[in-house]
């Protein structure tokens, strides 16, 4: 339905491209949407000021764009800007409440270009929501989520996702350059959201086992360094 949806779409649009990217029917977050992400991204010159990556699934209210354009041209150390995703729960849209109030969900990401390119653009793995933003506070660049902004998911995060994808989230914090302890903190956190407090021991088993192979980082060691300081600031401000 969607395809013939932007099929018809793209009739009336020329300006628009579609670019066809196919993969496996197994669902692992990250890597194969980054993969059609980037395949879309090498059809388009270098001639724009802000770019987004945002999934099919979503339905964003009239003003969306035009309120995302505000806040970049407000400050042009303004990296990345957002809204919040809410899904649908007995009749009604409540928040999708499964990360901070300052992280822009990765089903809508825009990013300023200078930023996009400082950053490396978007890695074709699971973590690199979390990389982007985090790479973003490394360079300093800012980041906006506006909470007025309600992008209504129809598909909740996370809903196909089967066991090799669970420890795929283990092996995302090993690849952020977490370390053991953020890890357990930042597992046990997620399990709770989610509220499935076994996939606690599958995160830790995913970062277990990519440490054991030695997967490499996305991140340098001194990218690693300052994200791990990074993150033990926020729980301590959290906690006192």
């Amino acid at each position: 339905m969607i395809i013939r949806q932007i099929l018809a779409f793209s009739k009336d649009h020329p300006f628009i491209t579609i670019v066809e990217k196919k993969s496996s029917a197994i669902h692992l977050p990250g890597s194969k949407v980054i993969q059609a992400f980037n395949a879309g991204l090498e059809t388009v010159d270098d001639d724009y000021d802000i770019l987004m990556k945002a999934d099919a699934d979503l339905i964003f209210p009239p003003n969306y764009f035009e309120v995302l354009t505000r806040h970049f041209q407000s400050d042009p150390k303004i990296g990345m800007v957002g809204g919040f995703c809410y899904i649908e729960k007995n009749g009604d849209w409540i928040l999708e409440n499964l990360t901070d109030k300052d992280h822009i969900r990765g089903a809508l990401k825009a990013y300023r270009k200078a930023t996009f390119k400082e950053i490396g653009g978007l890695k074709a793995q699971m973590g690199w929501d979390t990389v982007d933003e985090l790479l973003c506070k490394f360079y300093n660049w800012k980041i906006v989520t506006d909470a007025s902004l309600h992008v209504k998911h129809l598909k909740p995060t996370g809903a196909n996702y089967n066991k090799t994808a669970r420890y795929k989230q283990g092996e995302a914090f090993y690849t952020l350059g977490y370390g053991l302890v953020i890890t357990s903190i930042a597992s046990a956190k997620l399990a709770f959201m989610k509220k499935k407090p076994l996939l606690f021991f599958d995160y830790i088993q995913g970062f277990l086992k990519a440490k054991s192979a030695k997967t490499p980082l996305m991140v340098t060691a001194e990218q690693a360094k300052f994200i791990r300081n990074y993150r033990l600031k926020k729980m301590k401000e959290k906690l006192f």
